[in-house]
């Protein structure tokens, strides 16, 4: 706990059994009070892994159900284990747990509700290993995004992310994609429910067991993350009222 408030780590895992035992040894369990795994349907050992280094919340898919539709069981799962403040890392190593005690004081001490580990902030991305073309990619998609969305982040694709459980009850996340855009999605809906954001310097590791997309999943997680920002900047204007923007609390 860290000024009274329950904090826990969520591991949306995709064949994660040959890193995911270094990013949990990672964690600062002086602060972190409970993990939790959801296995979609790896076609690796990533449960048996997750048994063996002692996860107590395991939850296994027995259906791929995507990127987004994993997050979603990640949250349920947090918020049902009466989180107060989530923090969701990628499995994968490509950034490391050690910054969860920043991330949760932003939180803790309710300067921000959400808080984003940034690969762009400095020179992390380059630095550690991202291909050029995917850097490229990031900050044409980030300029377009902030323009849309008029805000100021340094980006909005990293897999580091802190939550309050008062953002989570608010914004409609289980509305949104099972695919890769749902990470967009829901910064969408942070921003249109009024929320800020905050972003803290992260490292990150490219490496060959690390998790990546191909070039066409890459060009549709584009497209679809245009389409959000074009959405919110209409939802704003009054011009559509797309459900994804809806409060959890309101009518459906």
């Amino acid at each position: 706990m860290l000024s009274g408030k329950k904090i826990i780590v969520v591991f949306p895992a995709y064949n994660a059994a040959k890193t995911l035992e270094d990013t949990y040894r990672e964690i600062p369990f002086d602060i972190v009070d409970d993990v939790v795994i959801v296995d979609d349907a790896s076609m690796d050992d990533t449960v048996q892994v997750a048994e063996r280094i002692g996860i107590k919340h395991i939850i296994r898919h027995e259906k791929n159900m995507g990127y987004g539709g994993n997050q979603k069981s990640c949250y349920d799962k947090a918020l049902e284990l009466g989180a107060n403040i989530v923090i969701m890392v990628h499995p994968d190593y490509q950034y490391t747990p050690k910054l969860i005690p920043a991330m949760a004081n932003i939180i803790a001490a309710e300067l921000y509700p959400v808080v984003l580990g940034s690969r762009i902030l400095g020179k992390g991305a380059l630095k550690g290993g991202m291909p050029f073309y995917k850097y490229l990619s990031n900050r044409v998609l980030t300029l377009s995004q902030n323009l849309l969305l008029n805000q100021k982040l340094s980006e909005y694709h990293t897999g580091y992310r802190a939550f309050s459980r008062e953002v989570l009850e608010t914004i409609s996340y289980k509305a949104n994609s099972d695919d890769f855009v749902f990470d967009n999605q829901m910064l969408a809906q942070v921003f249109y429910h009024g929320f800020e954001i905050a972003e803290i310097t992260c490292p990150t590791k490219y490496f060959e067991e690390g998790s990546s997309i191909n070039f066409r999943r890459s060009s549709i997680y584009g497209l679809g993350v245009l389409k959000t920002s074009v959405q919110y900047f209409l939802q704003k204007r009054g011009i559509i009222n797309h459900r994804i923007f809806r409060s959890q609390h309101a009518k459906q």
